[in-house]
């Protein structure tokens, strides 16, 4: 099946198909793959050396795309096995994918491209499978009104903790359910690892190849859940205010783990192109002190709240609800939306504008 997400691009989408890859199509695909790393490898080589020279001397000497460029033409100049390769990928679509080098691959077309893709991204995931990602410019397909708001805040022991209880999303633990088979896995690679400098043997490819399924199975259970939630809270929401949280530094915690299961990040994005595909109000806050404001009054708590307290109790005007509770109405707050609204209110303007 196509795989549709947000690119990276502002106002387009990428859709991904798996793809047939010959054996020869295979081995001309990696030769040029090691053109890449080299260049690569020497373009990073020569910026660090460019910076070091700058540290030492306090000159401002730079290593931009012209330098780097006149280096990419010196090198193919003097090396026959760049030469070979070519210089800028180009890419039509006939029912087949034409790369540059004469590489033909044949696409699993499980569904047509809504307009002329502007590039693509050729790939191969850890089980050796290969996609092609192209970039089209997106389509919006609006949804009906609703006249509800949300406000979104996110956590560990739910994933997503909103000012609607129907629209909470628990924490699905599909990391946790398969962690006994990943164990195994680990185990039997820990048994038959070879000697450095050594090729793995056969049991060791195969447990490899176990584990790397594994993983990549616990990855699409939570990309399901998170794609099927955002679609959930877009459909039943005109304005969603979501908190801008980057999970990284859980990463450093005692629940780093958990964190990791909750996959909070892939959940927030999935929500955010969710939202765009469908031309929803979506409105990042920013999260700090979102668990000490009271949404209620707006006073601010005098002491910081550990983890372990999960009731919000404001000093001020004796508000008392759920911490994640209290933080998500916060977020509404924050982006200017009518907390009302969560309860089935209109937004604010909607009835002008349906005046209008």
């Amino acid at each position: 099946m196509a795989q549709v997400t947000a690119a990276a691009e502002s106002g387009h989408a990428r859709y991904t198909y798996r793809l047939r890859v010959s054996s020869t199509a295979r081995t001309a695909l990696a030769a040029e793959w090691d053109r890449c790393r080299w260049v690569w490898n020497e373009c990073v080589a020569k910026s660090r050396a460019v910076h070091l020279h700058n540290k030492a001397t306090g000159e401002k000497a730079t290593c931009g795309p012209a330098q780097l460029d006149r280096m990419l033409t010196e090198a193919r100049a003097r090396t026959p096995w760049l030469r070979e390769g070519s210089s800028v990928v180009q890419q039509q679509k006939d029912g087949r994918l034409h790369l540059a080098g004469g590489i033909v691959v044949t696409v699993v077309w499980s569904r047509d491209l809504p307009t002329e893709p502007s590039s693509v991204r050729v790939y191969q995931d850890s089980l050796g499978h290969w996609y092609a990602s192209f970039v089209v410019p997106a389509q919006v397909q609006p949804l009906p009104q609703t006249g509800r708001v949300l406000g979104v805040d996110w956590g560990v022991k739910e994933t997503a903790t909103t000012t609607s209880d129907a629209h909470d999303l628990p924490h699905a633990g599909h990391g946790g359910k398969a962690r006994p088979k990943l164990t195994r896995y680990d185990r039997m690679m820990a048994r038959r690892r070879p000697e450095k400098g050594k090729p793995g043997s056969k049991g060791y490819r195969e447990a490899k190849e176990l584990r790397a399924k594994a993983h990549k199975k616990v990855a699409r259970q939570r990309e399901d859940t998170a794609r099927k939630w955002a679609k959930k809270v877009v459909r039943d929401h005109d304005a969603i205010a979501v908190e801008d949280f980057r999970p990284k530094f859980l990463a450093r915690t005692t629940m780093a783990r958990k964190a990791a299961d909750a996959a909070i990040g892939a959940t927030k994005t999935a929500l955010i192109e969710m939202g765009r595909k469908h031309g929803r109000d979506i409105r990042l806050v920013h999260p700090a002190y979102t668990t000490m404001d009271c949404a209620h009054c707006d006073a601010r708590a005098k002491h910081a709240m550990p983890l372990g307290e999960r009731t919000y109790t404001c000093t001020a005007c004796g508000n008392v609800s759920p911490r994640d509770k209290n933080s998500a109405r916060v977020m509404l707050v924050r982006a200017g939306l009518n907390p009302a609204g969560a309860d089935g209110a209109r937004p604010p303007g909607a009835l002008l504008q349906e005046a209008a």
